[in-house]
């Protein structure tokens, strides 16, 4: 009887042991299962996020308009370049492989902001400019900037492209209010609307009513 009792509580801790082990079995698969969802979860979130910020990233770069502009003169690559829409002087000549030995920028805008289609030429110290008639004075001394039209075909002054002398002839605009509206865009870039005209200090609303029907964008 002893050996009995003493067999059944031999079964009995086998039975209770191997319970033991099939529940500890399934409680690390379970608990495998549950860290992998979660591991494969933060991947899977991972992966939209940079496939999101990819997506972000070519949305900047198509956004990125350009514009080609001839750049010719004291250049060490003339010809024709791919900028940016919102680029610079300095940008085409920096596209153009920089300036020769003879530029001269001591008088050149380099801040001076470009449209497509236009040629720059960039002067050098030996050369002097006497077709005055394409020179800008916006762009800087000897610059001559083709494709720059400071008017329409209706005589309207573009505020966008004329000079500060050109700017004079409009009514009510002296040599200072002029000198602000080119200061302007090239800080602020070129006028959307004529309406953003009156955001430049010394237009006021009297001012812009005035000259509204002579200027153009």
């Amino acid at each position: 009887m002893e050996a009995l009792n003493q067999k059944q509580k031999m079964v009995t801790i086998i039975v209770i042991a191997v319970v033991v082990c099939v529940i500890g079995y399934y409680y690390i698969n379970s608990t495998k299962e549950v860290y992998e969802g979660k591991s494969a979860s933060i991947d899977s979130e991972t992966e939209i996020q940079e496939e999101e910020e990819d997506t972000d990233e070519e949305k900047k770069t198509l956004e990125e308009e350009t514009i080609l502009v001839h750049i010719s003169g004291a250049v060490k690559s003339q010809g024709v370049v791919e900028v940016k829409e919102t680029a610079r002087i300095n940008d085409v000549i920096e596209e153009a492989g920089g300036t020769t030995e003879d530029a001269d920028l001591s008088k050149v805008n380099l801040a001076y902001k470009v449209t497509d289609g236009q040629k720059i030429n960039i002067p050098s110290k030996d050369k002097k400019y006497e077709n005055t008639e394409v020179i800008s004075n916006d762009a800087g001394e000897g610059v001559v900037v083709e494709g720059d039209t400071t008017s329409n075909a209706n005589g309207k002054v573009n505020i966008n492209t004329a000079t500060s002398e050109i700017l004079e002839t409009l009514p009510g605009i002296g040599v200072s209010t002029a000198l602000k509206i080119v200061t302007y865009r090239i800080t602020n870039g070129k006028f959307k609307t004529i309406e953003d005209l009156k955001n430049v200090s010394g237009v006021g609303e009297a001012k812009y009513e005035a000259i509204k029907d002579l200027i153009c964008i």
